[in-house]
């Protein structure tokens, strides 16, 4: 199982990683458990200093932009 941490704060771009992320889980049928992390301190932690950010599996996929669909899935597949 895949375990993905989307980092942001609320913004547009976040909610589109967000819900970028849960479509290719969805239509997929990736085992995957996604957790939003909306904490500015709890994000801190990751050493990520632009969000949106996407963390698979402990390691910094993604950050600071909206990937495209292709890109999340290759990153998932892996």
């Amino acid at each position: 199982m895949k375990i993905i941490k989307i980092l942001g704060t609320g913004c547009a771009k976040y909610k589109a990683v967000t819900s970028l992320v849960q479509d290719v889980v969805n239509e997929n049928n990736i085992n995957a458990h996604i957790e939003k992390v909306e904490d500015i301190t709890e994000i801190l932690t990751f050493n990520v200093m632009a969000t949106p950010a996407v963390i698979i599996d402990s390691i910094i996929a993604i950050k600071g932009r909206v990937p495209s669909k292709s890109e999340v899935f290759e990153l998932l597949t892996q």
